[in-house]
């Protein structure tokens, strides 16, 4: 099973993983830039990690992680979310949508395609959330 995680995360980093992976380290740059956007800029480093890799991970809430609420996962992480939505999210959203659809035109790419649309989803609200291996949880 490690051997085709290996494979798939090696063909899915060359086949736009590292255009999205790139996008979300540059949004977490331009979130470092306020001392505000700090918390945002560390979220994208960790979910531009994903972007990079993603087979053998996927996103879970910190809530339903650890079942402790913090300011990611309670009302701060709302607004902030609504906040990210607008300056970030969307246009990553966006750019991981054209990218699930060009590789959904084969059968081979539509693990490819999945992939793109969870981080789709993702890239939305991704503030309370954190990535995890698939087998932790």
């Amino acid at each position: 099973m490690a051997i085709f995680r290996l494979i798939f995360n090696i063909a899915w980093f060359i086949l736009g993983g590292f255009i999205m992976g790139l996008a979300w380290w540059l949004a977490g740059l331009l979130c470092f830039i306020s001392i505000i956007g700090i918390p945002f800029g560390r979220a994208c480093f960790v979910i531009g990690e994903m972007a990079f890799w993603p087979f053998g991970q996927q996103s879970v809430n910190r809530k339903h992680l650890t079942g402790v609420e913090d300011l990611g996962t309670g009302t701060i992480g709302l607004i902030g979310n609504v906040v990210w939505f607008v300056f970030f999210g969307i246009w990553l959203a966006i750019g991981h949508l054209a990218h699930a659809l060009a590789c959904f035109v084969t059968i081979i790419g539509i693990p490819f395609g999945i992939q793109h649309l969870k981080l789709a989803l993702l890239s939305l609200t991704p503030i309370g959330q954190t990535v995890v291996p698939n087998e932790q949880y």
